[in-house]
């Protein structure tokens, strides 16, 4: 039965370095979701919602409480072609919300660089896209929500009627409480084409005269950038920018899965000689298209998608996502700084996106974006040589007033979390009292 939970050990997030037993149930329909809040109560559990698994660290999980699958809440309540107005449950993925959408012209407002994301985990994160700097971040783009509590009935909330619940909800990982449905806004789309643009990047500061150009110029931006590089090559990479073509079909991506990494990659694959041949053969390929082309958008917006369980390319030890963001005014000379730490390490990322974010600001008490320049890549675990790297990286982006993306996080300290999320304490006055995870039991207390 979906109100009752049951056992499982070795629940991983994407970045598969938490190993952890929980007990896990499953809604299917909204009236389950108030039957496991009861079946929780009753056993003296915390509970957290997951939909699929894509937050990398442990924002996702709760260890030695419940979990409240809500993969299940996957129905389409209603779709205005006329507007570009959806309704969905929150179990809806938005690789689902495509292939309805698209077809009829319409397109996400903003999205991460997997479709194999829930509505209502988009939302909990408020999510960004290459288009930051047009369209703000997901959550810009509710106009409301189902939210399910464990201490009151169930509430329609949106930014006009419950504008307080509504920002700590948005971004706010799930701990007001369980989104069952929400009603968004598309954008109307000419064709399912992008119109793509490629250009060399030569260093740092040659992505910041690109970013500024082409933000003016193009809706989508983002740079790939190799953190093997150092010297006057540092930050060298390739420059992607985008806008939606005219003319074209409107034919959605294929449901048919690409090839899936079947076992986890040797640990002793990765080392620094094959990060930097890997960096410098990626460049090359990249370099090698057409610096004009037209793509579908599934190979622009989601390149990793086409491989099964990439996350097992890191090993069985799992990996940490590192990505923060940096006020414009200190952006270059800390993003330097960050790039030589990475390649001094020589614990370079394989995949590694440097991109800006605009002004629009963002709607959650707890949203990532702000003005200035984002920087996300991936680390192998490699134990306390790693922590010891993400922990200088911490302190330059600290000092440079910028802050870390809580989605992405595994091991942010308190003392980080709290100087940088100063809006904390009103998401913890209007969490859910039954509701807790692994991340936010250790931003809130000391952690030593």
């Amino acid at each position: 039965m979906s109100e009752r939970f049951h056992t499982e050990r070795g629940r991983r997030s994407w970045g598969r370095v938490v190993d952890a037993e929980h007990q896990v149930g499953r809604a299917q329909t909204p009236a389950s979701v108030g039957a496991l809040f009861e079946s929780a109560k009753a056993a003296g559990l915390t509970t957290l919602a997951f939909g699929l698994g894509r937050s990398y660290g442990d924002s996702n999980l709760n260890p030695g409480g419940s979990l409240i699958e809500t993969r299940g809440l996957d129905r389409f309540m209603a779709f205005d072609a006329a507007t570009g107005t959806l309704r969905a449950e929150a179990g809806v993925s938005l690789d689902e919300i495509l292939r309805v959408v698209v077809p009829a012209g319409y397109f996400l407002p903003t999205t991460p660089g997997s479709r194999f994301v829930t509505l209502g985990g988009a939302i909990a994160n408020d999510v960004h896209g290459k288009n930051h700097h047009g369209a703000g971040t997901f959550g810009r783009h509710v106009r409301s929500l189902t939210l399910a509590r464990s201490d009151g009935p169930v509430q329609r909330i949106s930014p006009a009627t419950h504008a307080e619940l509504f920002a700590a909800t948005v971004g706010g990982l799930g701990l007001t409480g369980i989104i069952l449905d929400a009603e968004i806004a598309l954008t109307a789309i000419p064709s399912a084409l992008i119109a793509q643009r490629i250009e060399a990047l030569r260093n740092v500061d040659h992505f910041f005269e690109l970013a500024e150009a082409r933000a003016g110029e193009h809706e989508h931006t983002v740079a790939w950038i190799d953190c093997t590089a150092q010297g006057d090559r540092l930050g060298q990479g390739v420059f992607s920018s985008g806008d939606w073509a005219s003319p074209g079909g409107h034919d959605a991506h294929s449901a048919r899965m690409g090839p899936s990494l079947p076992f986890d990659a040797p640990s002793m694959a990765l080392n620094p000689v094959t990060l930097r041949s890997f960096n410098a053969l990626y460049r090359w390929r990249q370099l090698s298209k057409p610096g004009r082309s037209t793509v579908h958008y599934s190979g622009f917006f989601y390149p990793l998608d086409a491989i099964g369980h990439w996350n097992r390319l890191y090993g069985p030890r799992g990996f940490y996502q590192y990505q923060s963001v940096i006020p414009f005014g200190e952006a270059r000379d800390a993003t330097r700084a960050m790039l030589e730490r990475i390649a001094r390490s020589g614990e370079g990322s394989f995949l590694a996106v440097l991109k800006t974010f605009g002004s629009t600001p963002s709607p959650g008490l707890l949203s990532f974006p702000m003005p200035g320049v984002t920087l996300a890549l991936d680390f192998a675990n490699h134990g306390a040589a790693t922590l010891a790297l993400m922990r200088d990286l911490d302190a330059i982006v600290l000092a440079a007033g910028g802050r870390l993306y809580p989605a992405k996080d595994g091991r942010m300290s308190a003392h980080a979390f709290q100087e940088s999320y100063p809006d904390w304490r009103k998401v913890e006055a209007l969490r859910d009292p039954l509701i807790s995870s692994a991340f936010w039991r250790r931003v809130t207390h000391h952690d030593g």
